[in-house]
């Protein structure tokens, strides 16, 4: 019953919690209510998306398990926003829910030094401010210095169907009330309400796909996890499509009609619901002036018996979610298989914990995932292994591993969380990382791979093959600067060719490639030495040479910024005096007078804008004071 690391919790955090842990060679626990929902998608069947996709990149990087079980249940990849710049695409899949949980769950009875035990956790050991284990509905006292908790939506979770409520951690399965009576008393940590939710599923046979929009994925899809062999995966990776369908003014009429039974509106919900997965309800509530919303039906598996409708998350009355989804063209005759809830649950204030997710309060004890008040398979998973990671090294007496803002979206998300707190369901984006050229999804590897081999998460084998692409990428970013041309008729007879304008000065091949028209062709004809490397990382290459001024400019913001922060904020400073300043962060500002600008950074939705302002006008107030 003794253990180095007790995990509770089985959802996508614990998963990369445990094998983390295990991994790293500390004989693990983890404690799940229900074994077969190991690693289970709640809700939809997809991973991935905008900013998310970089956090899978991320923890696939650092040694983590999501990717590579994405990319063998997936079963639609696609690239989103692939007409926009590098930084901000991406990688989303279409999942197979059944097979994701079967796969995880077997990864996690398969791992050495990984227990797996079916209890309820109902409470910590807790000794002098220091956890000691965890006590279980089967009498079961299990014993480790470290635990961490990935509880979700169990912690006193009620599922809402209109009038309907009903206690539960997801539906059909029970609520853990004592654990979190437990956080807020024996741990004495702050604790508050967070409201999620889910749409209806409905039987595939009941839709008439002909009068909806095909969405299929990419040609050549990329796989997730950067151990997946990418040429096997093209060409064995079937795919399925999924379908567009839109709402209607009578849509609309039936949920504005039915507001008053909304729990959303009604008071009966009292958690703060996610602002960017709005409920359909509250789209309508919201955006009264839209004639309509998209509608993705998703398949949950391979076999599409069931498609989930992505964008009708709702907790309104079965019969009201019945009429609804029948005033969509092509659901006229939809059975609806699983009815869509809302469900609110306890979470703990991050700014309780360290930025290695230990708590302040508790030595030993670790919070990831939902319980952190996050939204997102990824952003848990991203939370589990950091909290993996950090119980082991403590273990080993050695420094937590703490990823900062200009070296990684985890290092964002904790960093977004732990100072600054979050009174709603927090969800990664790309505009939340303010280094995001230099945090794009395919240098993940080449940024977090080192660590991931430190902890011995990540193989020799695979490391060698990271330092082999950062070498050739750095090799051919240097080749595109140190390469110059002349503007002479014979060069520009070339350019002419390539549909490029003429050159009026020196150039490099890294100002040429920067034009926007530049593919790799084009910079295969300019710098014919890369010829010898592969697709992928020509590819790389021309990202890097597109970049590299802004990513300069972004690096050297970063020592900047490391400079001024350090600044003292002169007491008594007028904030509303600051012009550029929104009304909003001058009175945050002038609530909480920071001292320096690193304490004002810390203060939610004071951006870096916003501290480059504000040393410009203390600077400016230097400058008066001497005269």
């Amino acid at each position: 019953m003794n253990y180095d690391v007790i995990v509770v919790g089985g959802g996508h955090a614990g998963v990369e919690a445990a094998l983390a842990s295990a991994r790293i060679g500390n004989k693990t626990l983890m404690i799940s209510m229900l074994a077969e929902n190991v690693g289970a998608t709640s809700c939809n069947p997809a991973v991935g998306g905008l900013a998310k996709g970089h956090l899978v990149r991320e923890l696939d990087a650092l040694g983590g398990q999501m990717g590579l079980i994405t990319d063998e249940a997936g079963i639609q990849f696609r690239i989103l926003n692939q007409t926009k710049g590098p930084a901000v695409r991406g990688s989303r899949a279409q999942i197979d829910m059944d097979r994701y949980r079967v796969i995880a769950r077997n990864v996690v009875l398969n791992t050495p030094n990984l227990d797996l035990a079916q209890e309820m956790a109902l409470s910590l050991i807790i000794e002098d401010g220091e956890v000691k284990g965890v006590k279980t509905d089967l009498l079961n006292d299990y014993i480790a210095s470290k635990v961490i908790i990935t509880t979700g939506t169990f912690l006193k979770g009620i599922i809402h169907v209109g009038e309907i409520q009903q206690s539960a951690g997801r539906y059909g399965e029970q609520t853990s009330i004592n654990l979190s009576d437990s956080l807020r008393n024996d741990a004495k940590l702050d604790m508050a309400r967070l409201k999620t939710g889910t749409c209806a599923r409905i039987d595939a046979t009941t839709i008439d796909f002909s009068v909806m929009e095909e969405q299929d994925g990419d040609e050549n899809p990329s796989p997730f996890s950067f151990r997946t062999n990418t040429e096997e995966f093209r060409k064995t990776k079937k795919q399925l499509p999924c379908f567009i369908a839109y709402t209607n003014q009578n849509t609309h009429d039936i949920i504005e009609s039915n507001f008053y039974r909304a729990p959303l509106f009604t008071g009966q919900i009292e958690g703060k619901s996610p602002r960017y997965c709005p409920s359909i309800e509250d789209k309508v509530s919201k955006f009264a002036d839209k004639d309509r919303h998209h509608l993705f039906l998703e398949p949950q598996t391979a076999d599409a018996t069931e498609y989930y409708i992505n964008g009708m998350s709702t907790s309104l009355p079965p019969e009201v979610q019945r009429d609804m989804i029948h005033s969509v063209a092509g659901m006229e005759n939809a059975k609806i298989v699983r009815y869509g809830y809302a469900i609110e649950y306890d979470f703990v204030d991050p700014r309780e914990l360290k930025h290695s997710l230990e708590t302040k309060k508790i030595k030993g004890l670790y919070l990831a995932g939902q319980i952190n008040g996050t939204t997102g398979y990824e952003e848990a998973a991203a939370q589990g292994i950091m909290a993996g990671i950090n119980a082991s090294l403590a273990l080993q007496n050695k420094e937590p591993l703490i990823l900062r803002r200009d070296e990684a979206y985890i290092g964002v998300l904790i960093d977004d969380l732990v100072t600054k707190g979050t009174n709603e369901p927090y969800r990664m984006f790309t505009s939340r990382a303010e280094y995001r050229l230099l945090l794009r999804e395919e240098s993940a590897d080449t940024r977090l791979g080192h660590y991931g081999h430190d902890l011995g998460l990540v193989s020799d084998e695979l490391y060698e093959k990271i330092k082999l692409k950062d070498k050739q990428i750095r090799y051919g970013a240097q080749l595109l600067e140190d390469t110059k041309f002349t503007p002479n008729k014979e060069f520009n007879a070339i350019l002419d060719s390539m549909n490029e304008q003429p050159l009026k000065d020196v150039s490099t091949a890294q100002q040429l490639v920067a034009r926007k028209s530049f593919d790799v062709e084009k910079m295969l004809k300019l710098v014919p030495e890369l010829q010898e490397f592969s697709d992928y990382i020509k590819e790389e290459i021309l990202v890097e040479g597109k970049y590299a001024r802004y990513i300069d400019k972004q690096s050297e913001e970063i020592q900047r910024m490391k400079k001024y922060l350090k600044i003292k904020i002169p007491e008594g400073f007028d904030f509303t005096g600051v012009s550029g300043l929104s009304k909003e962060v001058q009175e945050k500002l002038k609530s909480f007078a920071p001292p320096t600008l690193q304490a004002a950074m810390n203060i939610s939705g004071i951006t870096p804008a916003a501290i480059e302002i504000l040393h410009i006008y203390i600077k400016m107030a230097a400058r008066k004071s001497k005269v």
